[in-house]
């Protein structure tokens, strides 16, 4: 029991690793990638240079931006690979949903990213031989024109249902339970004229 409870803890502390790793990968890109981030290494490099006539632009002060800009890079290529794995394995995942909930699609594709490089040049000839069938039928531009366009739209916004507003209730205006009466023209009673007998 005591080895499979050490066994255990283990197993947690790596997942636990692992996730740290990961939302710290995640967060590191992103803000990496802000206009902030920017700016502030901007504002560093601007003030290493200004710092230069101070020190007589001596190899100490080329140093410490070489060193600096090295050691960020070094560290920032781990944060960002491991950042792309995770987006790059979710694309995967998500054109592997498609693929498989299509018919007409071949589950082959669902894992194709295990072939190798010459499996993949089959297919590709396969999917290259399709776009020349294509073609020959009938070509990109008369396919794909801006009178389809209208027509795709017309046709979306034709066949969805009208979206309703609800109607406000409360303290409102009485035209909505007072009907505006139109005014009936009475008609004239038509005089009989007795027959001579």
């Amino acid at each position: 029991m005591e080895v499979k409870s050490v066994i255990q803890l283990s197993m947690r502390r790596k997942k636990s690793g692992k996730q740290f790793f990961e939302h710290f990968a995640t967060k590191a890109s992103k803000a990496v990638g802000s206009p902030y981030a920017f700016v502030s290494a901007l504002s560093l490099v601007i003030a290493w240079a200004v710092c230069g006539p101070f020190f007589g632009f001596s190899e100490t002060w080329q140093l410490v931006i070489n060193t600096g800009t090295t050691i960020i890079t070094f560290l920032m290529v781990f944060l960002i690979q491991k950042s792309q794995n995770k987006d790059s394995l979710a694309i995967q995942l998500k054109l592997n949903e498609l693929v498989a909930s299509n018919k007409e699609s071949s589950n082959r594709l669902v894992d194709i990213e295990s072939m190798t490089e010459e499996e993949m040049m089959i297919v590709q000839k396969y999917y290259h031989k399709l776009s020349e069938l294509s073609d020959k039928h009938e070509p990109l531009q008369t396919s794909h024109s801006i009178e389809e366009a209208h027509e795709d739209h017309q046709e979306k916004y034709t066949s969805s249902p009208k979206k309703t507003t609800p109607r406000k209730t409360g303290t409102t205006s009485k035209t909505t339970s007072a009907v505006k009466k139109t005014p009936t023209t009475k008609k004239a009673p038509v005089k009989r004229t007795q027959k001579p007998k």
